[in-house]
């Protein structure tokens, strides 16, 4: 089997999940989840999966990590061969991502091996992109204020625009290593769709909208979605796939909510920068979309 650990939100689960799956289905072997990191997490919304997609999601249990790693199945001693100088130690099946740029060495893995990373990249899973797509294939129908929104996006020239600020601007750790979109950015972003398409219409979503009210104007029509919080914040993502063209932050969660809309002639616009630092982001955005 293939086990893939799984940390972090929405977003960054799906990636993780993504990477597993291909690779499951290359090796003909079963896929599960390590979901036993959330027991000690407390952001976001935990483990999320299961509860909001179509797809089979098997949680992984104490055996079948034994059995590909060992006597490294033990969370201290995974984190101790976890670090860089420590690798000549790892069992062959743990595989642990040695960068954030997409790594070929993923081609190696066997059908029988626990992945550890964040695997932010299309490249990992684009062979069996049509699987992925059922797999994330929304569990629960829209109801309420998410139907009339919904509504409202299927009868226009919608645009989804994603504001994220919350955590990136509050918890010191995230603001030493994410860039905060600015607003020349969504500027130039919203200018570039509007350019390129009759009568569009925003949707706004952030998870600060106040803030982008007093600060991001627009002289396009714009709907700001502000009522979905907590558990039910997935379905921000839900209504932005829905969109014609998308204007994203440098968040997986709205790379998500674009990349899951199937139109192959969608316009999507990230930012260039998506870390403070000099990460190397060139395998994060697909190849044909835009980086402003």
């Amino acid at each position: 089997m293939v086990i893939t650990n799984l940390i972090g939100g929405l977003g960054n689960q799906m990636f993780q999940y993504a990477a597993g799956r291909a690779l499951s289905l290359e090796c003909g072997v079963p896929l599960r989840l390590d979901v036993s990191g959330f027991a000690a997490y407390d952001l976001h919304q935990g483990f999320e999966l299961g509860r909001i997609f179509e797809g089979v999601f098997e949680i992984a249990d104490e055996s079948d990590e034994r059995s590909i790693l060992g006597w490294q199945y033990f969370p201290l001693i995974r984190r101790i061969v976890s670090r860089p100088n420590m690798s000549a130690l790892r069992c062959k099946g743990f595989v642990l991502e040695p960068h954030f740029y997409y790594w070929l060495g993923i081609k190696e893995a066997s059908g029988n091996c626990y992945l550890k990373g964040y695997w932010q990249s299309e490249k990992y899973f684009l062979k069996v992109a049509k699987q992925i797509r059922e797999d994330f294939s929304f569990r629960p129908l829209l109801e309420n204020q998410n139907a009339d929104i919904a509504k409202q996006i299927t009868q226009t020239n919608a645009v989804s625009l994603h504001v994220r600020r919350g955590d990136y601007i509050n918890i010191s750790k995230n603001v030493a290593v994410y860039e905060t979109c600015s607003l020349d950015y969504y500027r130039s972003a919203i200018q570039y769709v509007a350019d390129r398409m009759e009568n569009p219409k925003f949707f706004i979503f952030s998870d600060d909208i106040d803030w982008v009210k007093d600060n991001l104007k627009t002289d396009y029509p714009s709907i700001y979605v502000d009522h979905n919080h907590g558990s039910e914040s997935y379905n921000d993502m839900h209504l932005m796939s829905m969109c014609r063209h998308h204007i994203i932050a440098n968040s997986s969660f709205s790379w998500w909510g674009a990349w899951l809309n199937p139109n192959p002639d969608k316009i999507v616009i990230a930012p260039k920068r998506w870390f403070v630092n000099e990460t190397n982001t060139q395998d994060l955005i697909p190849l044909n979309w835009v980086r402003l």
